[in-house]
């Protein structure tokens, strides 16, 4: 007689039983999204009197200075964590001289949107020559029509100090200059800007997906930006240059664009001790918006899990043209 007792049911493993209900789903997701992370850019340019649609970025408008404010008092409303303003002025010189102008539009539509929105937002700026330079560089040319890196440094330590000076809160150093983080902390230390933060453009890939932002500042630019933009082709090079920008000063490190790079910014993310921001830029924006226009995608579900996977992938802060309607959704 077999005196055995019967071995005991092997439990079957159901992970999907954390799936079954939107409730569930909700209760044990391990991302989640909040409009305090979000940060809207936003173009504001000069001569205009009323809004103006930018084709290739749909929803999105160059606004006037009146309509930018009203834009900065929806973000608040929102609960959005930041706006960064980029400026499109009527003209341009060989040096960027409306950057650094008090009366350039730039300035102009920060000081607006401190006086009215400052103690509810932070209030940020973009830090580069590109939209006011008739070139369309990111810096002075040398006489080879090279960039100059020194030269360019000592525009951007002017601009700086100038977007201070109109209350910018956080200066987006988004030229890919060496040693620009120092040179422009420097500087603000120096005028007495001591609490004016540094968002470091530390990883900003030479893309072909800045083609609808180029539209957005009216670019002048012929040719690339691939002699000081980094190689896509590289990680290590990405993580020497954040480690170098947290060195110098940076408050808050980038990473640009954000989808193609999700491995830098995990990477990022494991190594600072400062925040990660990504940015969800101008042509992943128009990827889904011309998708979803021929019906391949479901618009808003796509919306919402690209930005989800930014903050996967370690992202706290998101710059993305979605901000006001994803803050909307959650």
């Amino acid at each position: 007689m077999n005196l055995a007792q019967p071995s005991p049911a092997v439990p079957v493993i159901r992970p999907r039983r954390l799936r079954r209900s939107a409730a569930m789903r909700r209760l044990v997701a391990e991302t989640r999204l909040h409009p305090a992370e979000l940060v809207l850019p936003v173009f504001v340019r000069e001569g205009i009197t009323e809004p103006h649609p930018i084709s290739s970025m749909p929803g999105v408008v160059q606004h006037t200075l009146d309509g930018l404010v009203d834009e900065a008092r929806r973000c608040v409303d929102a609960g959005l964590g930041g706006i960064m303003i980029f400026g499109v002025p009527l003209t341009k010189d060989a040096t960027g001289s409306g950057a650094d102008d008090p009366a350039g539009i730039l300035n102009v539509a920060t000081s607006r949107v401190v006086e009215a929105v400052g103690h509810d937002i932070v209030v940020m700026t973009d830090l580069c020559l590109d939209e006011f330079t008739d070139h369309g560089h990111c810096g002075v040319l040398a006489a080879d029509g090279t960039v100059d890196n020194d030269e360019t440094l000592e525009r951007y330590a002017s601009m700086a100090v100038a977007q201070a000076r109109a209350g910018s809160h956080a200066l987006g150093t988004s030229g890919m200059m060496d040693g620009q983080v120092g040179y422009v902390r420097e500087a603000l230390d120096a005028e007495g800007f001591i609490d004016t933060a540094i968002v470091a453009y530390a990883a900003k890939y030479t893309s072909g997906l800045y083609g609808p932002f180029r539209e957005a500042v009216q670019s002048s630019l012929v040719g690339d930006r691939a002699t000081y933009q980094q190689d896509p082709a590289n990680a290590t090079e990405s993580l020497r240059e954040l480690e170098l920008d947290i060195a110098e000063g940076a408050d808050i490190v980038m990473v640009k664009p954000a989808q193609p790079h999700l491995d830098i910014v995990a990477a990022a993310a494991a190594m600072s001790h400062v925040p990660v921001a990504a940015y969800q830029i101008s042509g992943e924006y128009s990827q889904i918006e011309a998708a979803a226009a021929n019906g391949w995608i479901d618009r808003d579900r796509v919306m919402m899990e690209s930005l989800l996977n930014i903050k996967r992938a370690g992202a706290s802060i998101i710059l993305t043209y979605y901000a006001l309607e994803a803050a909307a959704r959650l």
